[in-house]
């Protein structure tokens, strides 16, 4: 496993088929955000900690610490031409094939981060009937203090209330891969950002776990409305892993373990993939730990397990407060 640098998933070279979209390139890099902005194919960066940064079209700026001690960015790289714009309170980059947009939403304007989820999803239903890149991939959710609260007023519970009512009838043909994973800043904020293309991809599921829209009402008034993963559109099929965890059917397993729980988390990601499919180089994880203290057990078991995948370790709070560890990620085979 590769901790300090990695290669962009994707290949550059690569002609799509008639009808079919090129893999996007996803890497983690070194190099300024403006820097790598400037370039004509980066269509996002990622960039995660605590330091406030400066707003540039096309960058999304994760209030997560980072655990590594080098910094970097997520880079997603698609055509050549790469546009950006704004709708609102909407930040969106293009390259024709597929849109990476965003969008933050204070929960003191709509009255707490149910309703601020319900606008949300609301902004992403109206956005997906008019972009020509409507079909939604894969969605990440970050939220302030995401286990506080008893019950069904615990902060991701009502996050989970809003977003279906915000969906309405948005992801009749199947739910998109996504990640909920709260932060520690208190900066009650709702951040939001999603990949979307112009064709359709695959969603998949899990033989180990229960699909999250089915959930029995235990965790809440209402599922969380997601894939455990979506096959890309494209010639060469990339594979968008949705927040994974130590989850068997629906309940979680070797509660307050951490290590217990990344190996039962990778058993899900196994299975996920069908057994055979391997990390490698190619792909990325990010890996989200509820303990810095773990970091050390984490990364040495992930370097004897996933070898040369590139990973990204950073301070997060799962959904489930019993929860220490979770990971999200791309696998590309080739």
């Amino acid at each position: 496993m590769e901790i300090a640098s990695s290669t962009p998933a994707g290949d550059a070279h690569e002609t799509p088929a008639p009808g079919a979209l090129s893999a996007l390139r996803i890497g983690y890099e070194t190099a300024s955000p403006a820097a790598l902005l400037a370039q004509p194919d980066v269509l996002a960066v990622l960039g995660f900690g605590t330091a406030a940064t400066a707003a540039l079209p096309g960058y999304v700026h994760v209030d997560l610490e980072a655990i590594d001690s080098e910094a970097r960015v997520e880079v997603w790289r698609g055509r050549a031409g790469v546009r950006h714009g704004c709708n609102g309170a909407l930040r969106w980059s293009t390259d024709g094939d597929y849109t990476f947009a965003a969008l933050d939403v204070a929960e003191s304007e709509h009255g707490g981060i149910g309703p601020a989820a319900r606008h949300a999803y609301a902004v992403l239903e109206q956005w997906c009937r008019a972009a020509p890149e409507r079909h939604v991939l894969r969605i990440w959710n970050y939220l302030d203090a995401i286990n506080e609260g008893e019950g069904d007023a615990e902060r991701y519970r009502q996050f989970c209330a809003g977003r279906a009512a915000g969906m309405q009838g948005l992801f009749q043909a199947g739910y998109p891969a996504a990640t909920a994973i709260g932060r520690r800043s208190d900066r009650r904020t709702l951040q939001l950002y999603w990949l979307a293309a112009r064709l359709p991809g695959q969603p998949l599921e899990n033989p180990r776990q229960l699909s999250a829209w089915r959930y029995p009402r235990q965790y809440g008034p209402k599922a969380p409305n997601f894939a455990r993963a979506m096959r890309s559109p494209a010639l060469h099929p990339q594979t968008y892993i949705s927040g994974t965890a130590a989850i068997v059917g629906h309940t979680s397993h070797h509660a307050f373990d951490c290590l217990a729980q990344l190996d039962e988390t990778l058993m899900n990601l196994d299975s996920l993939l069908g057994g055979d499919a391997q990390f490698g180089a190619n792909s990325l994880l990010k890996v989200y730990l509820r303990r810095t203290q773990d970091a050390d057990t984490v990364r040495a078991r992930l370097r004897e397990r996933l070898r040369d995948t590139p990973v990204l370790l950073l301070c997060g709070d799962v959904c489930r407060a019993e929860l220490l560890v979770e990971i999200d990620g791309v696998h590309n085979s080739r």
